[in-house]
């Protein structure tokens, strides 16, 4: 007598993973519905805390656009500044040379006329009611008044 196999019952075969629904785990770890049969504080606390982590999340986006906004300002401000202080060093050393030249002429006494209130001329003032034209050279220059303090 040879021995055959036993005949197999039929059970199902489990479901390859593939055939499964591909987030069914997550959905299962994240879902609220089961827990809240059990346990509905829990799932309330559940519900909570996934509110209150994507406040933290959008408020997270906000500061960080806040902050890369403030940035470029400061960026901005300390271009401008940087431009302030290389404006002031030049006027600076303009001044220093005209210093220089005024106290070159005084040194040599025989270029400069000694004076006295007698020899002083008063003119009238200019009587002109028209007023001139600007120059073409300055004409694309915008002129502002200087604010008091500079």
């Amino acid at each position: 007598m040879a021995a055959s196999p036993a005949p197999r019952s039929q059970t199902p075969l489990p479901k390859p993973r593939a055939l499964q629904r591909p987030l069914q785990l997550i959905e299962g770890s994240l879902s609220a519905r089961r827990i809240e049969r059990q346990a509905p504080w829990l799932a309330g606390l559940h519900r909570i805390s996934s509110g209150a982590l994507v406040g933290l999340g959008l408020s997270m986006l906000g500061l960080s656009a806040l902050t890369l906004h403030w940035q470029n300002q400061w960026a901005h401000s300390f271009a401008k500044l940087e431009a302030s202080k290389t404006l002031e060093h030049r006027m600076q050393e303009s001044s220093a040379l005209l210093e220089q030249h005024h106290l070159s002429l005084v040194r040599r006494p025989g270029l400069l006329e000694p004076t006295s209130s007698a020899k002083l001329i008063h003119l009238p003032e200019p009587r002109s009611s028209r007023s001139r034209a600007p120059l073409p050279l300055l004409a694309g220059f915008q002129l502002r008044a200087i604010p008091a303090g500079y």
